[in-house]
């Protein structure tokens, strides 16, 4: 790497992490390139030649964190040996990950991302697909040895993840009653028998 692409690198990287202290503190509607430029100190200029936009530092923001967030799913589950410490293992991953990563999980969870997902839900699938399809590479095999019941593995990703992300979003959204270590104790059975093949 050239040390001119390296430089490009730093700047593009004090623009994400200035933005996503922007949005922790300012939420979505504080995120302006005035706000960005002034919390990382680059010029207005480098901001659009890296992300063209502020909506393409948006949506770099997002796919940067979805991509730790999926990469931590995925490296997580590698250690679990059956199913049902998978799902264990997959919702403390999730959880945790919110919990310390609140302004990131924020921008994750936000209507915006929700929105892009389902406008461009397939492009941005296909841009995860590596990371997405750990699960269901790890999955299958389960499933096979009738350790999972054989469901359309869409469908469980839905049943395994769908209650994590309700209670990350109820979390989030500071209502005060979610306990995320009391989630993360009872979601995992109540969640493993809606899959298991028993």
């Amino acid at each position: 790497m050239s040390p001119k692409q390296h430089r490009g690198e730093v700047t593009a990287e004090q623009l994400l992490d200035a933005a996503l202290r922007v949005y922790g503190e300012s939420g979505e509607q504080g995120l302006t390139v005035s706000a960005v430029t002034r919390a990382s100190g680059v010029s207005l200029g480098s901001l659009y030649h890296h992300f063209g936009s502020i909506d393409g530092l948006y949506e770099a923001l997002t796919q940067r964190w979805l991509g730790r967030l999926l990469g931590e799913l995925a490296t997580a589950l590698v250690s679990a040996r059956t199913a049902r410490e998978g799902v264990d293992v997959l919702t403390r991953t999730y959880l945790t990950f919110v919990r310390e990563n609140r302004a990131a999980a924020l921008l994750v969870h936000s209507s915006r991302a929700d929105r892009v997902g389902m406008e461009r839900g397939r492009e941005l699938r296909d841009t995860q697909e590596a990371r997405v399809s750990a699960f269901a590479q790890w999955l299958r095999p389960r499933i096979e040895a009738g350790e999972v019941a054989p469901l359309p593995i869409p469908l469980i990703e839905s049943l395994v993840l769908g209650p994590v992300v309700g209670t990350a979003r109820r979390w989030l959204a500071d209502f005060g009653d979610v306990d995320l270590d009391e989630a993360a104790r009872l979601l995992p059975e109540r969640i493993w028998r809606s899959i298991s093949a028993e």
